[in-house]
């Protein structure tokens, strides 16, 4: 909402926490590099998705988000898994894809979210050892991650998004309802759930797009 003079001011009877997904949302979405690699190789468009897709709580990509199998396992998994859908693709040149630029106009919202007082968490389905990170990237990925009140890691917590059980645990992190939550997150599959338990959810197509949403729906400036 704004006054006579165009300040904004927060609804904090509304929503009182912003909860972000990392890859995708803070950070470029790795389906760009799932594009370029298929290309390369001469895949059907789609491809690595479509994999990932399949038996999606119990195939090689479920286990490894939940911690259950280690990256090398995973490289095996994954090429049977792909293989039975007509290309063979090393789960290992998958993970090298994973590593997307930090999207600075995302973090600056972050920042202004922050100051405007409400809670913050990231929400990440990630795997132990999946991003190969230079020194300087670890470094610039650690700084944002301090940014926020919580960070609930799916490699660390034994679940992940979409389960239910993912979302619980990061609004008792940081001490909220659902209802008092907006989520941002680049997969309908993983807003999906957010709805159901009460999140107002954003998808993140453009950035801009979900910015202004975003802006909207908490009365903060973010441009």
């Amino acid at each position: 909402m704004t006054d006579s003079e165009g300040n904004f001011h927060v609804p904090h009877d509304r929503f009182r926490a912003v909860f972000w997904d990392f890859g995708g949302v803070i950070l470029e979405s790795p389906f760009e590099a799932f594009a370029r690699y298929e290309k390369s190789r001469g895949l059907p468009p789609g491809f690595l998705r479509r994999v990932n897709a399949t038996d999606p709580d119990t195939n090689a990509w479920a286990l490894l988000e939940r911690n259950e199998i280690a990256p090398p396992a995973f490289d095996t998994l994954f090429a049977d898994e792909s293989e039975r859908l007509g290309h063979r693709v090393p789960g290992a040149d998958v993970l090298g894809l994973l590593a997307g630029e930090i999207r600075p106009p995302m973090v600056a919202a972050l920042d202004r979210v922050k100051a405007a007082g409400f809670k913050t968490a990231c929400l990440t389905n990630n795997v132990v050892g999946g991003d190969k990170a230079t020194a300087a990237r670890a470094t610039a990925v650690n700084e944002v991650m301090a940014r926020f009140d919580a960070v609930v890691e799916s490699s660390k917590v034994g679940c992940r998004k979409p389960e239910t059980r993912f979302y619980e645990i990061a609004c008792k992190l940081v001490d909220v309802m659902p209802h008092e939550c907006v989520f941002l997150d680049d997969l309908g599959i993983n807003l999906k759930p957010a709805a159901a338990l009460g999140m107002h959810t954003i998808k993140v197509v453009d950035p801009a797009d979900a910015l202004s949403q975003l802006s909207e729906a908490i009365s903060v400036d973010l441009g």
